[in-house]
């Protein structure tokens, strides 16, 4: 009796390990159809593409002058030589702003004082050169921004007339807000410009434009001030209404495109 027990209890023991092994192989083999199917397909495509620069430019009359003068006083002494530059440069802004220039529009570019030395002629039989000092020199320098463009020869005059033994020179700019303007402006007119050159391109090759990649803008590109050297400032007597005359300055932008392209 016990043996047939053993024997009955064996063969239980085996059907459940065979039906274990084929669960867990179909279990696996599930597994790995499941991974597999995450697997990514990619597909590649290859763009067809042109890439144009468009330019546009402009010319525009500038809305602000600058003027940099100064005053250079010589004395035995620094204080008398800075007394001295103080009285004069006093009376050159009295003069500009009676003309209706504000303190605003006016600032110290730079202000100086050095020694003077007087280089004597080396003695025959030494050869020493003696050098002696004679005074000090004191530098003042203005500028004077403003966009009242009509009153640039008078300031000069009213400047030199008052003291002032330099106007080192006279520059045109534009203003921020004309700049950015101007910049609104031409880009748009850059991008029209690429968009011409593309499509003149494409067409004896039968292609067409079917859309944009991506557009990058260049700078906006402004050429510094203009300098107008004024001569004569060193004259004691100068003549009055000194004409200066200011000229257009051109603005120039660029855009670079990527044009998408297909058959026609």
């Amino acid at each position: 009796m016990t043996t047939n027990r053993t024997k009955t209890m064996f063969a239980t023991l085996a059907v459940i390990a065979i039906v274990s092994t084929v669960i867990v192989a179909s279990m696996q083999t599930s597994q790995d159809k499941a991974y597999g199917q995450q697997v990514p397909i990619s597909f590649t495509t290859s763009e067809r593409t042109i890439t144009v620069t468009g330019t546009a430019t402009t010319s525009i009359s500038p809305d602000i002058v600058t003027l940099q003068f100064g005053v250079d006083t010589e004395a035995k002494t620094a204080q008398d030589a800075i007394s001295a530059n103080s009285q004069a440069m006093d009376s050159v802004v009295t003069a500009v702003t009676s003309l209706g220039i504000t303190k605003d529009e006016i600032s110290t570019a730079s202000f100086s004082i050095y020694p003077v030395y007087n280089y004597s002629v080396p003695e025959p039989y030494t050869g020493i050169q003696k050098t002696i000092l004679t005074g000090y020199k004191a530098s003042n320098t203005l500028f004077v921004k403003t966009s009242k463009l009509s009153l640039t020869g008078k300031i000069i005059d009213s400047a030199v007339g008052a003291g002032a033994n330099r106007v080192d020179n006279v520059s045109f700019s534009l203003s921020p807000d004309m700049q950015q303007s101007a910049q609104n402006d031409l880009i748009s007119k850059a991008v029209v410009d690429a968009k011409s050159k593309a499509e003149k391109a494409l067409d004896p090759l039968g292609k067409k434009i079917t859309g944009v990649k991506t557009v990058n803008l260049s700078n906006f590109n402004v050429p510094p001030p203009r300098p107008m050297y004024y001569a004569g400032a060193m004259e004691s007597s100068v003549a009055k209404d000194t004409q200066i005359f200011s000229s257009a300055q051109d603005v120039t932008t660029t855009a670079d495109v990527i044009f998408l392209i297909g058959d026609q």
